[in-house]
């Protein structure tokens, strides 16, 4: 879908990596621009996670990209990235804010020389403002937005989602950003500049709960579990006799066939809310009373709202998951089999491959440099004068 879009990518750690994959895996190509040191993620993944010498924290953002090992900081360097933004399509960048602009790669600069080009900038809390030179990561973002303050029930600390879910979204909306201004200069012939934030992201993670709120409805985290502060029972995870099982918005009419108790007949629908804390404690102690395998089936006959609450065994191997094709493995050079999370959507039925893996340090430097012009000898001299990495495989 987007064969013949190139995408000069400045980005490291998660945000930037995976919204540049994304825009890979549909067809473009993606120049991932590294110091001759290795983008941060090469060299870090949370729980010390390698498969071989390589990170699995590099491994899950970087497929179908080409890799440039270049010194931003070299006066050559810059007249040969220089010569390759010319002719790109899209530059994304994931650097603090400011640090582009004191390389020489701002956008005022480069859209002088480039006007059709979409320019991304990816960062923690935007280009501008007070917390601008803050550091930007997901848990900092989880715990400013308000989200970590909203989970969790009213006898619990405030709680971090087990997941980067600022940073995917961000990534998203960063991708989504660049395929609009895409589509804009189709239509106008000049590109522009899209911004992403994970504040912003984080924010829009909470569009329901917040517009509550800026609407003057002011909800408690709940005392018996409910899992949102503005929604009625049942909203939650519950104690089964051996387990655990998830109940979401179901009738109260419905939960009292399944329970075969009349008791949730007798509230009123405009009191549901306001008595959801009760209705909670009953459903509670209903599903104390059998098993998760007794509920679900139980479940499934009455059509109430439920799913099992998997552990990272169980989905990897849900049924659903696996018909999905949710899962991509390839062979990785060094390391041997990698299993990583395929490309999430699907079009005309099919999802995205990978048509390369994710490069080796410089593994492209010489076939880019090639294609601006540098002949072996040139590119022989850059890389003695330490100006660019090429992979010897």
């Amino acid at each position: 879908m987007l064969s013949g879009i190139r995408v000069v990518s400045f980005t490291h750690f998660l945000q930037g990596p995976s919204a540049t994959q994304m825009l890979a895996d549909l067809g473009a190509e993606v120049v991932k621009i590294e110091s001759p040191a290795g983008a941060f993620e090469r060299s870090w993944s949370g729980p010390d996670a390698y498969v071989g010498d390589a990170s699995v924290f590099f491994l899950l953002g970087n497929r179908n990209v080409q890799s440039l090992s270049i010194d931003l900081k070299s006066e050559k360097a810059k007249s040969i990235l220089l010569k390759l933004i010319d002719d790109a399509d899209v530059l994304i960048e994931s650097f603090r804010p400011g640090a582009l602009e004191r390389l020489g790669f701002g956008y005022e600069e480069l859209s002088a020389r480039n006007p059709r080009l979409v320019y991304c900038s990816l960062s923690g809390y935007g280009s501008a403002g007070p917390y601008r030179d803050r550091p930007g990561q997901d848990l900092l973002l989880q715990s400013l937005s308000g989200l970590a303050h909203a989970t969790g029930s009213a006898d619990s600390p405030p709680t971090s989602v087990g997941a980067s879910v600022i940073d995917q979204h961000g990534a998203v909306l960063g991708a989504f950003g660049i395929l609009g201004a895409l589509l804009g200069r189709e239509r106008t012939g000049k590109g522009c500049k899209v911004e992403s934030n994970l504040l912003n992201a984080a924010l829009d993670l909470q569009i329901e709960p917040i517009s509550y709120y800026l609407n003057g409805f002011r909800g408690e985290r709940s005392s018996t579990g409910i899992g949102s502060r503005y929604y009625k029972a049942p909203y939650g995870i519950y104690r089964t006799a051996d387990g655990h099982i998830t109940v979401s918005i179901t009738a109260l009419s419905i939960l009292s066939k399944a329970f075969d108790d009349d008791w949730f007949t007798t509230i009123a629908a405009d009191d549901e809310y306001g008595r959801r804390e009760e209705i909670n404690e009953r459903i509670s102690k209903h599903l104390a009373e059998r098993t998760t395998q007794e509920w679900e089936a139980h479940f499934t006959e009455h059509k109430v709202w439920f799913a099992p609450v998997n552990d990272y065994e169980a989905v990897v191997n849900d049924a659903q998951v696996l018909h999905n094709n949710s899962f991509l493995e390839f062979d990785y050079p060094g390391s041997g089999p990698v299993k990583v999370l395929a490309h999430p959507i699907r079009y005309d039925g099919r999802t995205p491959a990978a048509r390369t893996l994710p490069p080796a340090l410089g593994e492209h430097t010489e076939s880019i440099l090639s294609t601006l012009g540098l002949n072996d000898s040139e590119i022989d001299t850059l890389a003695q004068e330490g100006v660019v990495h090429v992979h010897n495989a």
